[in-house]
């Protein structure tokens, strides 16, 4: 049997030697510098929709109306040189209407009727799905059937999506009237759920100042499909140790209500936590995120930075704790203060031992 840390040793410098990390590290500073000329702060925001695009994943951003989301996404596209379709999500819009319809029509040669599919939105490289808790649970799930899939069918024929495919979804806030707030089980279908929050005083000041000139800005391409296609393939072979993948699954078992081991707090304040595919999330996001930033092993610090948009829309706080003012953020950040870092200290301690061995 071959020796595993060998294989690890000799992975990490087989990408290391790649011009793929450095094109990818550079290629994040281009793009952020592209969506400068147009969006401002938010740096946040761009890093997490970057991780997950290069995760080969969705993301979902929530925020209240006027916060630049759709400006940011089709600006996203430009620069990364990807097809790019816009679907607002309305109480009228039904399955077809996304995924596309099939249509009979004369063959003008031969005169015989033949079926054709016409290709609906979905049908290109990025995706905003803007309002998407705007529209009825069954449009919803049509699209997130394509998510999952990467295909579509209609008429019983299969159609592949395009490669890649990212749905960027926008949504207001569920409190807000009008809206068909997404399920739990299908919002776990999105990588991330990112919160776009109001700038800054200084930010708001020079959105003020770029908005009401005549000034535009051109958005050069950074990136092609199949350069994206190439680096998505890249991140899965990035190094994530035993320990990186025992802190990650530390972090989402003790959000398992009723589970061995887990802090009273998570008891008392959580309806359910998180499934598998958290785990699975914070691993590829971080290893794109290590990619981002030149390096070619992830660490827990990659973890802790994704814990919170992997994590917030995969607990339900119950409604005691919400009523106290507690919210999955504080939770996730109560669970971060409470689980070790070292992996010695991580294994040695006698709660994370029943954690483990449940």
């Amino acid at each position: 049997m071959a020796d595993t840390g060998s294989n690890e040793a000799l992975t990490a410098q087989v990408i290391a030697d790649s011009s793929a990390v450095r094109k990818l590290s550079e290629a994040r500073e281009r793009i952020v510098g592209q969506l400068s000329q147009v969006i401002v702060g938010q740096t946040g925001v761009i890093e997490e929709l970057l991780i997950s695009l290069f995760a080969r994943s969705h993301c979902l951003l929530e925020g209240v109306p006027g916060l630049a989301k759709t400006l940011l996404i089709s600006t996203l596209a430009k620069s990364l040189n990807l097809s790019f379709s816009r679907i607002q999500f309305t109480p009228d819009l039904m399955p077809a209407d996304i995924t596309g319809t099939e249509i009979i029509e004369e063959n003008r040669s031969t005169g015989a009727r033949e079926r054709r599919f016409l290709e609906g939105p979905l049908f290109s490289n990025m995706v905003l799905a803007d309002e998407i808790n705007r529209t009825p649970p069954k449009t919803q799930a049509a699209l997130l059937e394509a998510m999952q899939e990467r295909q579509v069918t209609v008429g019983r024929v299969r159609h592949a999506l395009s490669d890649p495919f990212f749905v960027l979804a926008t949504q207001n806030p569920i409190e807000q009237e009008g809206t068909y707030p997404l399920p739990e089980a299908q919002q776990d279908r999105f990588m991330f759920k990112v919160f776009v929050n109001y700038p800054s005083f200084l930010e708001e000041f020079e959105v003020a100042r770029r908005t009401t000139t005549t000034q535009s800005e051109s958005i050069k391409p950074v990136l092609s499909a199949a350069e994206i296609v190439e680096l998505q393939q890249i991140v899965r072979t990035v190094i994530a140790s035993d320990h990186v993948v025992r802190y990650a699954l530390s972090l989402v078992r003790q959000t398992r209500v009723g589970s061995p081991g887990i802090p009273d707090f998570v008891n008392d304040m959580v309806g359910w936590g998180a499934g598998p595919r958290a785990v699975q999330f914070l691993i590829l996001g971080g290893k794109a995120r290590a990619l981002l930033y030149g390096r070619t092993q992830v660490s827990t610090d990659d973890i802790q930075a994704l814990a919170k948009p992997v994590l917030r829309h995969r607990i339900v706080v119950n409604f005691a704790a919400q009523s106290d003012g507690m919210t999955s953020d504080k939770i996730i950040e109560k669970l971060i203060a409470c689980t070790p870092t070292r992996e010695d200290e991580l294994t040695s301690d006698a709660r994370f031992k029943t954690i483990f061995a449940s």
